[in-house]
């Protein structure tokens, strides 16, 4: 059940990976403008182009093109924390020392993978589901006035803000193409290993087999 969740999860973050970027600030505009100025915008870009074949945003409605943007930013991100996760523990990589001293479980115990979810104990699930919320209500907050995904506050200004507006704008197209692949590549990684166990099929394919697990 909590495959089909992650799954799940992992397909609505993808539902708005290639709609493109808008101001979370601006003045009112008509329908037809806001589509134009949308395709137009940061992601919207060869081959595809401004992508929307669903028609999420064929309203105009500009504050719900900017939710859609900050939550295909946020699903970005942790996919592509997730994808390196993937990467790093299938490598072997672990935390040394003990998971749970009480139920004797070791880092190194643990399976790489969605597998890895069936070996924690309840009590560090509730300890990671936590901290998840904390992140969400403390941390990974929408700077007010700012475009989608700007979270750099409450922190003081830092590096972002001594880049240029044309530095800036590239970073974040960046970092936009990346989370989309990130997204598209953890499901990957996902479904394969629920169907035969091998999620890194592209390298068995090349002939450079990846043991997991």
């Amino acid at each position: 059940m909590f495959t089909k969740v992650l799954a799940l999860a992992a397909v609505a973050g993808m539902a708005s990976a290639f709609v493109p970027a808008a101001p979370m600030a601006g003045v009112a505009k008509s329908s037809s403008s806001l589509k134009m100025s949308f395709e137009g915008e940061l992601g919207a870009q060869p081959p595809l182009g401004f992508f929307d074949p669903i028609g999420l945003v064929s309203d105009g409605d500009e504050e719900k093109f900017n939710r859609l943007r900050y939550v295909e930013i946020k699903h970005g991100r942790i996919s592509m924390l997730a994808v390196l996760g993937h990467i790093v523990t299938t490598a072997g990589v672990r935390l040394p020392g003990y998971l749970s001293t009480s139920e004797n479980l070791k880092f190194e115990d643990i399976p790489a993978g969605i597998a890895a979810i069936g070996k924690i104990p309840p009590a560090g699930l509730v300890q990671i589901f936590a901290f998840i919320g904390a992140l969400e209500l403390r941390v990974m907050v929408q700077r007010e006035g700012s475009f989608p995904g700007d979270m750099t506050n409450p922190a003081p200004p830092a590096a972002w803000d001594r880049f240029d507006e044309e530095t800036q704008l590239k970073k974040r197209a960046i970092e936009l193409n990346n989370g989309r692949a990130a997204m598209m590549g953890i499901l990957a990684l996902m479904v394969h290993e629920r169907l035969d166990g091998n999620p890194y099929i592209i390298n068995s394919l090349l002939g450079a087999p990846v043991a997991f697990n």
